[in-house]
C-alpha cells in the first residue's frame, strides 16, 4: 500500500501531514517512519513515543520526521489509519480467497483477520485504532464509523445483508466491541486468550441475527 493512501484518508484530507508524499521515494520514506513508530510503540507503548525515537529507529534525521508530521500525535494517528486500512483490505482478500457462502462465514473471516492483525501487525495492538482518548485528536469515532460502513457495504454487496440506520449502528457497535474484546484477548500476542475471541464471535453472531431478522 502506498502511504499516499494514508494521507488521503486522514480526517480533513492530508491535514496531519506537513508534506504529502507524491513520489515513490517519499512514500517509501514515510512508510519507513511509520514502520519505525510501530516498532517503538510495540516496545514501550504510544504514550512514551517521541518524534526523536521515530527518527532514531528509522535511521533518519529529526528534520525528516518533521517534514511529514507536526508532532507525535500525528504519527500515531497516521499509523492508526494505516492499520485500519490494512484491516479492511485483508478482510476483502480473505473473502476472495475463501469459500465464504454466508454472512456468518464472512463475520468469522473478519474476526479471524482482526485477531491475526492483533498478533502480527506492528503497533496494532498498542494503539488500538488510535482512540480519541489516546491520541487527543478526537477522530477515532469517525474512523471507526468509516470502518463499520466499509464492512456494511461489503456484507450487503456480497451477502445481501440489509442496510439502514440500525444496521449502520450495529456495525459500529460490533467494531467497537471487537476492539475492546480482541485487544484484551491479545495482551500477550504470543498467547492470545482464544476463549475471549470465541465469546465475541458468538455474541456478535447472535446480535447480528437479531438485527437482520428485524430488518
Amino acid at each position: 500500500m502506498l502511504v499516499t493512501e494514508v494521507s488521503n484518508a486522514l480526517p480533513g484530507g492530508s491535514s496531519l501531514l506537513r508534506n504529502e508524499p507524491v513520489q515513490a521515494r517519499s512514500s517509501a520514506r514515510l512508510a519507513g517512519l511509520l514502520d519505525a513508530a510501530a516498532a517503538v510503540i510495540d516496545e514501550i507503548g504510544f504514550e512514551r513515543l517521541t518524534t526523536a525515537m521515530v527518527a532514531e529507529r528509522a535511521g533518519a534525521s529529526i528534520g525528516t520526521v518533521y517534514r511529514y508530521f507536526p508532532d507525535r500525535i500525528a504519527v500515531v494517528e497516521a499509523l492508526a489509519i494505516r492499520s485500519t486500512q490494512r484491516l479492511a483490505e485483508r478482510f476483502v482478500t480473505a473473502l476472495d480467497a475463501s469459500d465464504a457462502a454466508t454472512w456468518q462465514d464472512a463475520c468469522d473471516a473478519l474476526i479471524d483477520v482482526t485477531a491475526e492483525m492483533y498478533r502480527t501487525e506492528p503497533g496494532f495492538r498498542a494503539i488500538r485504532f488510535g482512540d480519541a482518548a489516546d491520541t487527543g485528536t478526537g477522530d477515532a469515532e469517525d474512523r471507526m464509523a468509516a470502518l463499520g460502513s466499509t464492512v456494511a457495504t461489503i456484507m450487503h454487496d456480497r451477502f445481501d445483508v440489509p442496510t439502514g440506520e440500525r444496521m449502520e449502528r450495529t456495525w459500529v457497535v460490533l467494531a467497537e466491541a471487537s476492539h475492546a474484546v480482541l485487544a484484551r484477548a491479545h495482551r500477550d500476542p504470543s498467547h492470545p486468550d482464544q476463549g475471549l475471541v470465541e465469546e465475541y464471535r458468538a455474541m456478535s453472531r447472535t446480535h447480528l441475527e437479531t438485527v437482520i431478522a428485524a430488518s
